[in-house]
């Protein structure tokens, strides 16, 4: 007979689904399965739903607990190496400003700590509406001609989208770790008094305890260059904002590179931030001021 269950198998196919159709095949519920390998249910629904990435001990684990012959276990141990390996699985999410803000929403939902480093910008989470319309009408340039006379309306649903997603900094059982270059002070995407705003913004936030919000000084030495931004949820996937979409990533070595990456620039940061901020607020304060007659 064979032990294999009764459909071919590509080494492609996620190992989460490998092990879920093994459980349903031998009926064994998802919390006698958990109980039996002293894992919870939720975690073993992620793993074979790919909503979180397998890791290859947990494969094990699971394998075993379902009674599968042992080449079976090895060859599933492997898939979920394999799968983990790959740096080429980057995915775009939806196109459009406010569907995308949608789509990070939902992988923000399941995320009990999230890690965001932003070299030129304010980070999203931390963003107020004016300072997200200015620039979120800036990308505009992605609509399509027939949608140009409709931006203003595209671009509001994406500044309520985001604003929706601000709402998550309020549930104390999560944590935050906001990492921001001084760059993004100095680089005025919207007007004094709104920037004023937005640095209001960055101090309010930094008082959560929920939240470690640090700055890379401009005197810094990088341990690395700052190519761009990114978003950590857990140690599940990685986010990259483009200029028309962004770019996700679950795979646990690409996951883990950006992890270093993080950590290394976290290092060089400060979360004596006021100092910083007054030295801009002073500056946009100035700017509101009146031109000195002539």
């Amino acid at each position: 007979m064979n032990d294999s269950p009764d459909f071919s198998v590509e080494r492609d196919e996620p190992v989460g689904a490998v092990l879920a159709r093994w459980r349903k095949r031998k009926k064994i519920p998802g919390q006698a399965l958990g109980d039996r390998v002293g894992m919870s249910q939720a975690k073993i629904s992620r793993l074979e739903t790919g909503a979180s990435t397998p890791d290859p001990n947990d494969v094990r684990r699971l394998a075993q607990g379902l009674d599968l012959p042992s080449a079976e276990v090895e060859r599933l141990v492997d898939l979920a190496e394999h799968s983990s390996n790959q740096l080429v699985d980057w995915r775009p999410t939806h196109l459009g400003l406010a569907n995308r803000q949608r789509d990070v929403r939902q992988l923000e939902t399941s995320a009990r700590e999230l890690r965001i480093f932003q070299p030129a910008v304010v980070v999203g989470l931390v963003q107020t509406s004016e300072y997200a319309r200015a620039l979120m009408s800036s990308l505009q340039t992605e609509l399509a001609d027939d949608q140009i006379a409709d931006s203003a309306i595209v671009v509001s649903e994406a500044v309520a989208a985001r604003m929706q997603r601000n709402q998550v900094l309020a549930e104390p059982d999560r944590q935050f770790h906001f990492l921001m270059s001084e760059s993004v002070l100095s680089n005025k995407v919207c007007g004094p008094a709104e920037m004023l705003a937005q640095i209001e913004r960055l101090r309010e936030v930094s008082r959560q305890p929920n939240v470690n919000l640090r700055i890379v000084r401009r005197d810094a030495d990088w341990p690395l260059a700052p190519y761009h931004g990114f978003v950590l949820m857990d140690d599940r996937c990685v986010l990259v904002d483009l200029f028309n979409t962004s770019l996700m990533s679950r795979g646990r070595r690409t996951v883990r590179h950006y992890q270093r990456v993080f950590d290394a620039i976290e290092r060089i940061g400060t979360t004596r931030i006021d100092p910083i901020l007054d030295e801009y607020q002073g500056l946009y304060a100035r700017m509101l001021l009146p031109s000195p007659a002539v």
